[in-house]
């Protein structure tokens, strides 16, 4: 009876529960009929409405099952669940609790329990069935609705209630949705009775039927509110649609707006339909477009291109700054392989996964650089190709595979090679005298300073080229400008319609052309206003445009001709470049090309092929000498290179005569000149402006064969063919036959490479791997294959590891090895040469590379012994690590000879005391301790080895093997080791990759003490690093201060910037004095700590100090580390020892870091002090760019360059804070970079039709630190001028280099020559350029022979007759008879300031007693930043500031080309001096995200 009783008890809630369960169940069904409701409207967000119902169902879930809990009562007896707590007869049931959440991932992870899970299942499947009992009543609903709709035929008549006239609206929708439904079939039934009892016809007789009692009793039995179901008639249907229809209408409706808002809808569907036909037609054609495009690469057998080719060429793309695309880098991962290709479809669909969201003139750019970046990826697969070649030839030259050759053979060969070649050859290949192939150290002062032969310029002739063509120009049109104003009277109004074609918004800096820029420049006369073309530059471009027609189509001439003009009018430098870029003259107008003064031709070959418009607008005229800069040609050019060319001085072919070639071309221009003026005529009719192209130039009718010869090879790359005269008439005549006719650029292109095919392999991928072998990694291979050093396995690994820059070669000056021997047969074959040229030069040096027996014994013994040095340095750097297990960084002199002295029992003990009598050891530290560096024990350890007897490897060996063995460290200390070895690396890996700045050094110094003191020494500690100062302001508190310049985090607002001077209290001056470190194990007992948190209670101060001293490689104190734990919460926080030992180690590493981040910023001063004279003295360098080396941050990879600096064609220099970086990945298109840094080897190489000498910057081992990038725009070369005073400020900067990193390492003393160089480092940096060049310059100047100089004093400046005409040649002739006395007497003021107040300064006659023989004397012991010197730099640059540095060159005199410099640098360095604090000390980068610009002192050396 209980039982049943409990169990009728426990009833209750359970119904209780299943009512809740119903409940909820209805609410899960509400939510899910709404949510499929609203799903079915669009733009209507469901997230918002299912919020709502789910947040009141938790509600009333959770209100409701607490009620239950309450109303709960179960006997003690029953059966307890699970989740229920007894207490005594009581029962508490913890309550349920029951989360929907909207995000599905948070519902699964909190309904984990199983009673959760299955109730939900069963509301779910219960929602679920009432949802479908809704949906089938509803469906049996409209087949009824269907069923009556057949029986009950519609009644139209109802549409006439349809009227949208808005003043009835409202009540007509009110009557026929209230009353009009039943009053229309109550009139009807009226009607009918009233028909049917004849009270119509019957009129007379009173009828007892009353129609509107009748239509009363029908209204009130039809109510509407009290049938459910009444029929409907076909009328009354028609009615009811005509309702709804009319409530769409009524405003402010639920009807109207949710017809509104379908009717949104269904436009917004319109217009995203609309809008994927168009996406879907527009992605359709950019596919067929890159389809054809894809036909344009050199594919591999299969026909697929790399991945990463096509990965660079959209890099590169997204990475121009003109089309701020950089997001779109973000998606390019860029890969490091080429295995992985593309084939048609795959390219089309990777490349339109990039670029879904471009604009469509951003796309057209896209085909252009894709076609671009086409033929430089069949220039990179030739350059490859020819890699190849001259790899095999290194193999077969290296007979005993020693991995090198010798250097003066090679070169020997070289020049043989190029002295047995024809002269139409030799204007391809580079000279092998000159540099770059001899290094300046082979350089004589006076070949470098004093050789004014333009012949001996690295292409042979350059200059003579340029200044015959020059010269023909100008002769040209002072004769014909005149001829042709007498027989064309309409010429002015020609020029009219010319000048009308210049842009009304065009920058006046655009307007400028300078004058005084060397002889490849063409020298203009300033004529009114800036308003009349330029002739010579319009006579300049027709020359070079006549010869570059012959083998072109006829829309091919017009084309390129065009595309040259507009390409060389845009290409003139813009702006006024300052002073140093010569003085500006009136620029004729702006020229347009014919494409853009002619309407746009509709149905044209441009729209069937836009992409391909880059082949014409940037590679048509590469080989123009107005450019000077196609290093790259077609296949068929080169195909016709070779054929008739190359094989010429080794094939036994005759050259054409060169009668024939002149009758020819006279008569072609004769014709072409006929076509013009024709076409001119039609111009001027039609009313269109005339292209200058068409102005006419005359050539001598007779010229030289060597005039004929150079033309041909320096006026165009491409070796051409006549053409009919026909066809260049038909060309200006029949404008219809050119719009037909379809260009050669526009069809696909030969896959094969001057008749070769491509393999599909890249071999210069790999081949650094495959051939080129790093002795280190070697060697380690060995010794890890010894058993004998198991123990120092682990130890060269980790320095293998720990190895920074990896991938770079030494320049020795000895022996080349594979990479650079491959890039120097490069750089002497160059771009422009065919494969057949790199063929027959691998045949040359395959026959011609002998070498003896003696000298292959000598090269086998050279590599076993670098083999065996670069052994002895991984062993012993692995013992001394072992041995040093600290990271101190240094062995204690005494420790080690005492464990030395126990090898073979002590028997070799007098042998070591021999030997230690042959070194000099470091001066001893303040307790007399002598440490020995790694470098020093490993010299030490030799010097011991040489003294002892036997085979100095065996014995090395055996020694290494004694101290391994005698050196017993537990597992924990080498733990300990690995670790802090790890942390020490880490803070030199953050000075190299810091991109010169301090602030990564200082925080990997705070990480490695921290990590360091929570794993070794359970310690909290602070520490900051002071440097010491010069004190200026306060200088009564002592000489020098000590500033705190970084800090750990929490100290920063007590520490960070403060100043201590020695007059305060502290031991970190007495650090500096004594230089060593000083150890407070309890700083609230000492008396002379300075606590720089004043705030802090003075019972806090407990805890340990530790000031370590910071030298430099001389040992001179530049600061003070300082280490505490007065942050330590422990009682007993004192330092250790093996932790005084490591602090020590990072105050050693910490050192070495900060001296080379000050050496790069030194070298950055050093190279914009070089750039800004280059600047001065050329004018033809586009820009400069600076690159640093660094590791790279991925394990697979070798280095990085990161980009330090760009100067700009104004001198300008812009120095970045936050430099990028390029990896070789994204350079594959463009690694000259990567070759430069490789091989440690000047590079010439062209880009995107632009030539860039690169020049690397050598560590004092021969290996590259960095790379300059001069970039000389579309010139071929600089002219010899230019040229060799590149090669003077890359000599000077380069020994600048090598000073400044031999005294930051302590291998050289500092050199205090001038003395201004006493002053502060950075300061010094900036002097050192013109120090180095002052002396180079007095050196050469002493080896002058004293009969130069006297020969100034006959030259006669006084003029035989004034000129009638200030022509360009009377002009030039007086300012030669001003140079010499200008020139000595800004000399003579230097050493006779007082001349500038006698009239003798003004008598040539009375300066010519000055120039006696003690000038030299003086000009070459001079220091003109001495005190004593007082001169007035102002009246010296007058005498100097009208003559330009071309003026000085064409001049050809040796001893004025030297006081020139001389000049310029004495009054540089003079201005230097007087303005000392502000004038050289650039900014230098620190991590932020912006830069700065910098441009160091000196005036310009040509006139402004």
């Amino acid at each position: 009876m209980n039982k049943s009783a409990s169990q009728e008890e426990v009833k209750p809630p359970q119904n209780r529960y299943n009512s809740v369960e119903n409940q909820v169940t209805l609410k899960l069904v509400t939510f899910f009929l709404f949510s499929k409701t609203l799903q079915s409207v669009p733009d209507v967000p469901v997230e918002e409405a299912s919020n709502n119902v789910v947040e009141e169902a938790m509600d009333e879930i959770k209100s409701q099952e607490l009620n239950l809990e309450g109303q709960q009562k179960i006997s003690p007896d029953s059966i307890k669940d699970s989740k229920t707590e007894a207490s005594g007869s009581i029962a508490v049931r913890k309550p349920a609790k029951v989360i929907f959440a909207l995000d599905e991932t948070e519902l699964e992870s909190k309904l984990e329990q199983p009673w959760k899970k299955n109730l939900f299942e069963r509301m779910e499947a219960r929602a679920q069935a009432m949802q479908q009992k809704i949906i089938d009543k509803e469906n049996l609903k409209k087949e009824l609705e269907k069923k009556a709709e057949k029986k009950l035929p519609r009644d139209n008549l109802a549409k006439e209630w349809f009227n949208t006239e808005s003043m009835t609206l409202n009540n007509r929708v009110y009557l026929l949705d209230k009353l009009l439904p039943t009053l229309i079939p109550g009139i009807e039934n009226m009607l009918t009775q009233v028909e049917k009892k004849k009270v119509l016809t019957e009129v007379d007789t009173p009828s007892k039927f009353d129609p509107i009692n009748y239509l009363g009793e029908y209204l009130m039995r039809n109510n509407p509110y009290y049938i459910k179901d009444p029929g409907m008639s076909g009328y009354q249907r028609v009615m009811k649609e005509v309702t709804e229809d009319l409530k769409i209408y009524v405003p402010d409706t639920i009807c109207n707006r949710v017809s509104r808002m379908k009717e949104n809808v269904k436009q917004n569907r319109k217009q995203r339909e609309s809008i994927g036909k168009i996406k879907v037609k527009v992605a359709n054609t950019r596919k067929q477009a890159l389809q054809e495009q894809f036909d344009e690469w050199i594919l591999d057998p299969k026909g697929m291109i790399p991945v990463s080719v096509i990965q660079n060429a959209l890099h590169e793309f997204f990475q121009n700054p003109d089309f701020k695309l950089e997001s779109h880098c973000k998606q390019l991962d860029i890969t490091d392989s080429t295995e992985a290709r593309l084939n048609k479809m795959a390219f089309i669909e990777y490349i339109s996964s990039h670029i879904k969201d471009l604009k469509s003139e951003m796309f057209e750019e896209l085909l252009k650089h894709l076609c671009h970046s086409a033929d430089e990826f069949r220039e990179v697969i030739k350059a490859d190709m020819q890699r190849q070649m001259f790899t095999e030839l290194f193999l077969h030259c290296d007979h005993g595979k020693v991995g090198f050759l010798d250097r003066q053979r090679t070169l020997a060969l070289l020049e043989s090679f190029y002295d047995h070649s024809s002269q139409m050859l030799r204007s391809l290949l580079r000279n092998p005298r000159q540099w770059p192939f001899i290094e300046f150290e082979e350089m004589n002062l006076s070949e470098l300073w004093g050789d004014m032969d333009n012949q001996k310029h690295i292409y042979e002739g350059f200059d003579k080229v340029l200044l015959e063509m020059n010269t023909l120009l100008s002769a040209k049109h002072s004769s014909k400008t005149q001829s042709k104003l007498l027989e064309s009277p309409d010429q002015p109004k020609l020029n009219e319609q010319r000048i009308s074609t210049l842009p009304a918004n065009l920058p006046e800096e655009q307007r400028g052309v300078i004058a005084e820029q060397g002889p490849q420049r063409i020298s203009t006369e300033e004529e009114e206003q800036g308003k009349k073309p330029t002739a010579e530059q319009e006579l300049y471009i027709e020359s070079v445009i006549q010869p570059g027609t012959q083998t072109e189509s006829t829309l091919e001439q017009g084309s390129s001709r065009e595309l040259i003009i507009e390409q060389e009018t845009h290409r003139v430098p813009s702006t006024e470049q300052g002073q140093h870029k010569g003085s500006i003259v009136g620029q004729g107008p702006h020229r347009v090309s014919v494409s853009e003064q002619r309407p746009s031709r509709e149905g044209s070959i441009a729209e069937q092929g836009s992409h391909r418009e880059s082949i014409a607008e940037q590679g048509q005229c590469k080989g123009l000498v107005a450019e000077q800069g196609s290093h790259r040609m077609s296949t068929a050019e080169q195909e016709s290179l070779r054929e008739s060319i190359i094989e010429e001085p080794y094939q036994k072919s005759e050259p054409r005569p060169y009668g024939e070639i002149i009758s020819e071309e006279q008569e072609d221009i004769g014709s072409t000149s006929q076509s013009r003026k024709d076409s001119m005529l039609r111009s001027t009719k039609s009313g269109e402006p005339i292209p200058s192209e068409y102005i006419e130039v005359p050539l001598k009718e007779k010229r030289s064969c060597e005039q004929i010869h150079e033309e041909q090879i320096f006026l165009s790359s491409e070796l051409q063919e006549e053409v009919p005269t026909s066809s260049r008439k038909d060309h200006f005549s029949e404008t219809t036959k050119k719009e037909v006719q379809k260009d050669k650029s526009c069809e696909p292109k030969s896959q094969n490479i001057e008749g070769k095919s491509w393999s599909g392999e890249f071999f210069t991928c790999n081949w650094k791997k495959k051939y080129v072998k790093f002795e280190d990694e070697e060697q380690a291979n060995l010794i890890y294959g010894n058993s004998r050093f198991t123990d120092l396995h682990s130890i060269i690994r980790n320095i293998q590891s720990f190895k920074e820059v990896k991938g770079r070669t030494a320049f020795n000056g000895v022996s080349f090895n594979l990479l650079q021997f491959v890039q120097l047969l490069e750089t002497f074959v160059g771009e422009d040469a065919p494969l057949s040229i790199s063929e027959t030069l691998t045949s040359f040096f395959k026959g011609g590379y002998v070498e003896t027996e003696q000298e292959k014994m000598n090269a086998l013994e050279k590599f076993r012994q670098n083999a065996l040095q670069v052994r002895r340095r991984l062993l012993l750097d692995a013992i001394f690590q072992k041995w040093d297990s600290d990271g101190s960084g240094f062995l204690d002199l005494k420790e080690v000879d005492e464990l030395l002295y126990m090898y073979n029992e002590g028997m070799e003990k007098e042998s070591m005391k021999k030997a230690k009598l042959h070194i000099q050891f470091p001066k001893p530290y303040p307790g007399h301790e002598v440490r020995l560096s790694s470098k020093q024990f490993q010299n030490y350890i030799e010097l011991i080895v040489s003294e002892l007897g036997g085979n100095e490897d065996q014995v090395l060996e055996s020694v290494v093997e004694f101290l391994m063995n005698a050196l017993e460290r537990s597992h924990i200390e080498n733990l300990r080791n690995c670790a802090r070895r790890k942390w020490l690396h880490k803070i030199q890996h953050a000075a190299e990759t810091s991109g010169v700045s301090l602030e990564p050094v200082y925080s990997e110094t705070f990480k490695a003490l921290t990590q360091d003191a929570e794993a070794h020494g359970n310690k909290k500690i602070s520490a900051h690093i002071s440097l010491l100062e010069e004190n200026v302001l306060l200088p009564e508190k002592g000489n020098v201060l000590l500033r705190n310049v970084a800090c750990t985090l929490d100290d920063a607002p007590f520490v960070l910037n403060k100043v201590l001077y020695r007059d305060m209290k502290g031991i970190s001056f007495t650090v500096v004095d004594e230089g060593k470190p000083i150890h407070v194990p309890q700083v609230q007992y000492h008396g002379n700590i300075f606590f720089w948190n004043h705030s802090r209670n003075k019972n806090d101060y407990n805890g340990s100090f530790l000031a370590l001293p910071l030298q430099d490689a001389y040992t001179r104190i530049f600061g003070v580390l300082a280490v505490d734990t007065l942050r330590d919460p422990h009682e007993i926080n004192i330092f250790l020892p093996h932790e005084i030992r490591f602090y020590q180690g990072v105050a050693n590493v910490f050192s070495t870091a900060y001296h080379y981040v000050h050496s790069r910023e030194h070298i950055l001063h050093i190279v914009i002090t070089g750039i800004g004279w280059l600047y001065d003295v050329t004018s033809s360098i586009t820009s400069i760019t600076t690159y640093f080396v660094e590791p790279s941050p991925a394990q697979d990879s070798d280095y990085v360059l990161r980009n330090m600096m760009v100067t700009g064609q104004l001198g300008l220099t812009e120095i970045h804070k936050n430099p990028p970086t390029i990896d070789r990945k994204s350079c594959i298109l463009r690694d000259f970079l990567f070759k430069c840094t490789d091989s440690s080897e000047v590079v010439l190489a062209s880009a995107c039709g632009e030539t860039h000498i690169v020049v690397p910057l050598r560590e004092r081992t021969g290996e590259a630190l960095g790379v300059l990038d001069f970039n000389i725009g579309r010139n071929r070369m600089l002219l010899y001028q230019e040229y060799k005073d590149l090669q003077k400020m890359m000599k000077v900067v380069q020994m600048a280099c090598y000073e400044i990193l031999g005294e930051f390492s302590g291998e050289r003393e500092k050199k205090y020559i001038l003395e201004i160089e006493n002053v502060r480092e950075v300061q010094r940096a900036g002097i050192l350029f013109f120090r180095i060049m002052l002396l180079e310059l007095q050196e050469s100047i002493q080896l002058l022979n004293p009969m130069e100089f006297m020969s100034l004093l006959l030259y006669d400046i006084t003029p035989l007759a004034k000129p009638n005409s200030q022509d360009s040649k009377s002009t030039e002739l007086e300012a030669n008879m001003e140079l010499v006395p200008d020139i000595l007497k800004a000399v003579i003021l230097f050493f006779h300031p007082e001349l500038e107040f006698s009239s003798d300064l003004g008598s040539w006659d009375k300066c010519k007693f000055y120039v006696n023989k003690y000038l030299v004397d003086n000009i070459c012991a001079f220091d003109p930043t001495a005190k004593h010197v007082e001169v007035n730099v102002q009246l010296i640059d007058e005498y100097i500031r009208g003559h330009s540095r071309t003026e000085v060159w064409k001049f050809g005199n040796v001893v004025i080309e030297h006081l020139y410099h001389w000049i310029h640098i004495c009054s540089a360095l003079t201005k230097i001096t007087r303005k000392l604090n502000s004038a050289i000390i650039p900014p230098l980068p620190s991590k932020t995200d912006s830069y700065m610009y910098a441009k160091m002192p000196g005036e310009g050396l040509q006139e402004k």
